[in-house]
């Protein structure tokens, strides 16, 4: 491959080259080796305005670097997202993963990273019910009927073989009664019950996850049954008093979290109410409960993993860009295996990744 060559792969030969992946492994392993220090995660890139409609746009540019003896991974993703683009028939968010060259820094992949970013996510969200999650469950509510709602079904599918019925609900019906029939479609033996109001989904088993872009909690710590594992993966659905009421809350990464006030935990970190481990402000001596610690730190048994029994416990995962980066650089190197993607010199004219014109 030669300095200016980029390999260029697209949605399908992502989800080809996933298939034969273990994306829970994959975010294992990043978690791991992050909680051992073995990775970077520089501070991201914020863009943010208004459409021509005045929908909230935005642009994430991620960097992130991993360093283990398999090898060094390199890279930045960027995400961008309209909430208007649903309206338009796209998904809410779509753009790329750019792999580098650990001696040149040259960029040697540009994957698309959609479906990338919503397996990791949902790859997450297993790893953890797996770990963190109620002994044994056969129902999941589901909040928010997007991309990533479909992520999390088609994971849950092939780790979780007795779940069986999906309890959801969305802000619109229409999709709401769509993400059913795709479920349904795809996957005969689920039920899906779609319920009118966000609370009934809510209590309707011991696994919620959230999915939506709301920016005002509504989910109170009343509405949760006990004995729930809950998957904060959106923003702002959960009100204050379910972090400061929960048996134990994780986090993918205590400095993302506390850096960014724009998010629900964030903010109560900000203003005292939620306390960071190793703290003066531990349970039972502050304003408020404290985040029991980082998830990486659970895999890697540096942390008890605390299972709900007659409360809850909250997961509540910022989202990291160097987990994307390294499932690129499996997609990417499983694709240049199998002589898939497009490959394009960057100075010259197109070629195919396997050697045709």
């Amino acid at each position: 491959m030669r300095p200016d060559e980029i390999l260029i792969i697209d949605r399908d030969t992502v989800e080809r080259c996933l298939a034969k992946q273990d994306p829970v492994a994959l975010v294992e392993s990043m978690l791991h080796h992050h909680a051992a220090g073995g990775t970077v995660l520089p501070a991201e890139g914020y863009l943010a305005w208004r459409n021509g409609v005045g929908a909230y746009t935005r642009a994430i540019a991620m960097l992130g670097g991993s360093d283990t003896s398999s090898g060094r991974t390199y890279g930045m993703k960027l995400i961008n997202a309209s909430v208007s683009n649903p309206g338009l028939g796209i998904e809410r968010a779509g753009g790329f993963t750019v792999l580098f060259d650990p001696e040149t820094a040259r960029p040697t992949a540009l994957v698309e990273a959609g479906f990338i970013s919503a397996e990791r996510t949902a790859a997450y969200t297993m790893s953890t019910l797996r770990v963190l999650g109620p002994a044994g469950f056969d129902e999941v509510s589901i909040v928010g009927c997007g991309t990533l709602a479909r992520a999390h079904v088609r994971l849950l599918h092939r780790y979780f073989g007795a779940v069986r019925r999906i309890h959801v609900h969305d802000i619109d019906p229409e999709r709401a009664r769509r993400f059913a029939s795709d479920v349904t479609g795809r996957f005969p033996e689920y039920t899906v019950d779609i319920h009118p109001d966000v609370h009934s989904c809510v209590s309707a088993s011991q696994v919620l996850v959230t999915l939506t872009v709301s920016d005002t909690p509504y989910i109170e710590a009343g509405s949760l049954r006990p004995g729930t594992f809950v998957a904060h993966v959106s923003l702002d659905d959960l009100r204050p008093e379910v972090f400061e009421r929960a048996q134990a809350v994780y986090v993918d990464d205590l400095g993302l979290v506390c850096d960014n006030p724009r998010r629900i935990l964030g903010a109560l970190i900000r203003d005292g109410r939620v306390a960071v481990p190793g703290t003066s402000d531990a349970p039972g001596s502050g304003p408020g409960r404290a985040i029991t610690g980082a998830y990486g730190d659970v895999l890697r048994g540096a942390l008890p993993a605390v299972r709900p029994d007659d409360g809850f416990v909250v997961s509540n995962p910022f989202g990291m860009a160097v987990a994307d980066v390294v499932m690129g650089r499996a997609v990417a190197d499983l694709a240049r295996a199998e002589g898939l993607g497009v490959m394009v010199d960057l100075l010259g004219a197109a070629t195919r990744a396997g050697g045709a014109a």
